[in-house]
């Protein structure tokens, strides 16, 4: 087992894959260390993507689509349903496969790459970050670096390890519940969503297209309602009524950070990616193609600094993270407080307006529009997303 790297990234997810490939394609040496036996499993997501998202890392594949999507369907609290075409397509991923080519991409970088390896501590010297203590087949081991990139998760030990605020108010983690199940009948190339406080009070409920018979359905509270209620009791009141007959194949729950990016995601020694960073879109908790991007940029600037030999490159992170997605999460949040506290009228009335408009005027833009049509600051930056 070698002792010193230029680059440990902790967590194999699509953010640290990402790191490691991007740190390593500069020539340092990188170990990624996952917990877990199997690189992608298990796995804890809705599993959607848009082409783009994927495209801009790896190449779209079949082995890794289950679905290929091409319309949004909101349904509102009294029943109306709406489906708009997208602009551009979109996937439902297999990400037990999807990883898995992700954390390949980086090992063929030079990354090395080790599972069922457990972190449980940090190095420090000198208050800054110089490396981990893990346990990898029941003995401890010790692996220094340049720079260590904590991409383990919304809890991210590592980050409050090495004193980074990574805490999160309740009412910003999305308590979030989801099946896979076969034996129903879905559009695959629809994926649909579900409004209300009888489905999904202060969040939204879900039915993801795996193909013609298999869906990923789930839902997503804020921290406040799940306090109150059980998101689990939800999905199958909803199971209930709906699909019946369905058969359950998998259960995941868990908490999704719906909130901007922490204020600080680099300090001397480690940077953080993807959830533990809070790289999440606010307003639709996904977070692959985001932490993707997040685990990127850190790797890129990761391997710059230790290319440069200045350790301090590794603080530019933050910067450049808020300039490609972070001042447009700020963005996001601010419309996600401002629809998540509609009421059911207020959604029906969303849904019977846009079920007037001509299918061809129809899109996700217009949707946020005529949602907060009486909210003019929040039309602002409706516009600077949707509008560019």
């Amino acid at each position: 087992m070698k002792k010193n790297y230029d680059v440990i990234v902790v967590g194999a997810g699509p953010a640290g894959s990402m790191a490691a490939r991007y740190a390593a394609v500069q020539g340092v040496s990188v170990l990624m260390l996952e917990k877990d036996r199997d690189v992608g499993y298990p796995v804890r997501c809705g599993e959607a993507i848009s082409k783009a998202g994927v495209e801009e890392f790896i190449a779209p594949d079949e082995k890794f689509i289950a679905s290929h999507v091409w319309n949004f369907s909101m349904t509102s609290p009294d029943g109306t349903e709406v489906t708009i075409p997208l602009e551009q397509e979109g996937y439902v991923l297999e990400r037990r496969i999807f990883d898995y080519e992700l954390a390949k991409s980086a090992a063929n970088e030079g990354a090395e790459i080790l599972t069922r390896a457990y972190v449980y501590d940090l190095i420090l010297e000198d208050n800054r970050v110089a490396g981990v203590k893990y346990e990898y087949r029941g003995e401890k081991h010790e692996a220094y670096a340049k720079v260590v990139i904590a991409a383990d998760g919304v809890e991210s030990r590592v980050g409050r390890w090495a004193g980074l605020k990574t805490h999160i108010h309740f009412s910003d983690m999305e308590c979030c519940v989801q099946y896979t199940v076969s034996n129903l009948k879905v559009d695959p190339n629809t994926v649909y969503f579900y409004f209300g406080s009888h489905v999904a009070p202060h969040g939204y409920f879900w039915v993801f297209s795996k193909g013609a018979t298999t869906a990923n359905i789930g839902l997503g509270i804020s921290g406040t309602v799940g306090k109150k209620r059980s998101a689990l009791s939800f999905l199958q009141e909803f199971m209930e009524k709906h699909h019946p007959e369905a058969s359950v194949l998998t259960q995941i729950a868990g908490g999704v950070p719906c909130s901007i990016t922490l204020e600080k995601i680099s300090a001397p020694g480690i940077m953080l990616a993807g959830d533990a960073a809070r790289q999440v879109n606010p307003l639709s908790g996904g977070g692959i193609a985001s932490g993707m991007i997040g685990g990127s940029i850190a790797g890129r600037i990761a391997g710059e600094s230790v290319k440069m030999n200045k350790p301090d490159h590794i603080l530019s992170y933050d910067k450049a993270w808020a300039d490609r997605l972070g001042k447009r999460h700020e963005t996001f949040d601010r419309i996600k407080n401002g629809i998540y506290n509609f009421s059911d009228e207020k959604f029906n009335s969303i849904a019977h307006s846009f079920a007037k408009v001509s299918p061809d005027k129809r899109t996700l833009g217009n949707l946020f529009r005529t949602a907060l049509f009486n909210n003019p600051s929040l039309l602002i930056d409706v516009a600077k997303v949707f509008l560019k």
